[in-house]
């Protein structure tokens, strides 16, 4: 998708900038001025910079073409990143938290256009700009807090309703967590599993999820969860989001995991794809307004009810009033000092989680008398690149990817839960394990084709080439890539019982494979906020908080010891849209 953003100064800057501009003559150095391009890698492709400068070295203006970005997440961080390139003359600024790749790709761009332009990018010192910081007072119907999946899929609820919405946002775009989905939404008899001739009940998922949690998850939440997560999967049908690829995940008995694919009919990760879709969803109600860059410090309480909140940004201190609240703010899986208070065995491990991501509602919750429980339950995920957390996706496994260790053999049941998974990663050789997917797949999923092109995978062409570049045992991985076609074909694991292969879609019986190299990274919080089955918040004395809700990875109870894969997007889904319909009827009933 082409993103193209023109930004120039404001008309204050331009006058404040006039007494030392002459675009008409070159300056005293001889530099005339003119456009320069720079160009560099960002995650989806070449991200290319057109910069003006004037003739006195003023950057007038920045256009980036970043044709492989995704609206929600690079888009925002390319607005983001010119607006204050201009605002302060220097690519010397801050990367947009969630958009760490687009973030430097676009950094880079600007200063290849100002090298080519003659100027050393590292001579541009920022400079300082002065804020006024506003007092801003808002009244609404509901203040949603964190605008990634759960918090907009509450704040379309509402507004369905008629209800007027500010959801305020501590990054600079939506989509949180949910940004770095790339499995599926597990549901239960839905109508798309039908289409499909798949078998599965709302039963089976209930006790999958059970199961997969220990047995101490709240088995209310969780038969909640099931049993809305068709009607789910219709709701998102309403807003074009087609969840219509269906494959086994971890810890799951029958195939649920809903995937979407492109107009190719190629697999794509599901939360880009979600919270695009809910973003032009959420833009098309002139009734919800979304505030960015504004962390929500404080919920205020009259006499023990939610009346609003208090947040602040860089410009602006705010109180927001309200009839209801709801936080979706997610857990603190980026906040290694939250992680490591509670998990001191996971100190030094890698996080998948956005870096905004850091438990602030744990604070503001407990001041508002919320109940916290399951905070030590926090989830690692196996298949981890441990360079910069970045995840690799269940569902290659649910497909046909397989696992090796170090030696190039196998060593476990790859679709077993998530906990046992990692410890079976941890105990090999290394404590690292190498995933494998082939060709076939490759040209099948764009997933698997951006973990290549951003350098998550190896090649090889061969069984050879690719056991030397994994620097493993070929006649090791030879034999382990020669058995597993014909556990394909026959339906059986012998040796490890993987159930389900009748159902694999890939084989790796042909080459080029692919490998990963990967290893357990912190990944779910299961711990948070106690809600009921309504989504309202439970306070330490074990009452309803009146006009206060949550819902998504803010909240605890729901998964238990252990998330199953497929799950966390349900769980959004599925309480975002219960927290928006119970604070409806809320303030119905209070009319």
């Amino acid at each position: 998708m082409k993103k193209i953003l023109t930004l120039v100064l404001s008309m204050m800057m331009a006058l404040s900038l006039a007494a030392c501009q002459n675009t008409d003559q070159p300056s005293d150095s001889g530099f005339s001025g003119g456009t320069f391009e720079g160009t560099a890698k960002g995650f989806g492709g070449d991200v290319v910079a057109n910069v003006k400068l004037s003739a006195d070295k003023v950057i007038e203006a920045i256009e980036i073409t970043a044709d492989g970005e995704t609206e929600t997440i690079g888009g925002a961080a390319v607005g983001v990143l010119t607006d204050k390139m201009l605002e302060v003359q220097s690519t010397q600024v801050d990367t947009v938290a969630g958009a760490t790749i687009t973030s430097n790709a676009v950094i880079a761009a600007v200063n290849a256009a100002l090298e080519a332009a003659g100027i050393d990018p590292a001579t541009l010192t920022p400079k300082e700009v002065d804020k006024t910081v506003e007092n801003v007072v808002e009244t609404t119907d509901v203040v949603v807090v964190g605008a990634g999946g759960a918090g907009m899929t509450a704040a379309i609820t509402l507004a369905e309703e008629g209800y007027e919405v500010i959801l305020v946002e501590k990054a600079a775009a939506v989509g949180g967590n949910t940004s770095r989905a790339t499995g599926g939404m597990n549901a239960a008899e839905t109508h798309y599993q039908a289409e499909q001739n798949i078998e599965d009940s709302v039963e089976v998922m209930i006790e999958d999820t059970m199961t997969g949690g220990h047995n101490i998850n709240n088995r209310d939440l969780v038969t909640v969860l099931a049993q809305n997560s068709a009607a789910g999967i219709d709701w998102l049908d309403s807003i074009g989001a087609n969840l219509v690829s269906i494959k086994f995940a971890g810890g799951a008995t029958n195939m649920r995991s809903h995937r979407p694919v492109d107009e190719n009919g190629k697999v794509i990760a599901v939360g880009t794809y979600l919270v695009e879709k809910l973003k032009a969803a959420v833009d098309s109600y002139k009734n919800i307004e979304v505030i960015y860059n504004t962390e929500v410090t404080e919920i205020m309480m009259i006499n023990g009810i939610a009346t609003g909140v208090k947040a602040v940004s860089e410009d602006a201190e705010y109180t927001i009033h309200s009839a209801t609240v709801i936080v979706t703010t997610g857990g603190y899986g980026g906040n290694m000092d939250i992680i490591t208070q509670y998990r001191p065995d996971l100190e030094g491990y890698v996080s998948t989680n956005a870096p905004t991501i850091e438990g602030d509602a744990i604070a503001f919750l407990s001041a508002a008398g919320a109940n916290m429980i399951d905070m030590e339950q926090i989830q690692i995920h196996p298949t981890v690149i441990q360079a910069d957390g970045y995840l690799i996706s269940e569902s290659l496994r649910g497909d046909g990817a397989i696992l090796v260790n170090a030696e190039g053999k196998r060593f476990i049941n790859e679709l077993l839960t998530r906990d046992v998974v990692s410890a079976g990663v941890i105990e090999q050789p290394g404590s690292y394990a190498w995933l494998i997917v082939d060709q076939e797949m490759y040209d099948a999923s764009k997933v698997v084709q951006g973990y290549v092109s951003n350098g998550y995978m190896i090649k090889g062409e061969t069984l050879e080439a690719l056991a030397s570049a994994m620097d493993v045992d070929v006649n090791n991985l030879t034999a382990t890539l020669t058995n597993w076609p014909s556990y394909v074909a026959n339906g059986t694991d012998p040796d490890f019982g993987r159930e389900g292969l009748d159902e694999t879609n890939y084989d790796l019986k042909e080459g080029p494979w692919y490998a990963a190299k990967i290893a357990p990274g912190i990944h779910h919080c299961m711990g948070g906020v106690e809600i009921n089955t309504s989504a309202q918040v439970i306070s330490t004395e074990g009452s309803v908080i009146p006009g206060l809700y949550a819902a998504g990875e803010v909240t605890g109870g729901v998964h238990g010891g252990n998330r199953l894969g497929g799950n966390a997007v349900t769980d959004i889904i599925v309480f975002g849209r219960i927290a928006g319909a119970s604070a409806s009827d809320y303030m119905s009933s209070a009319k």
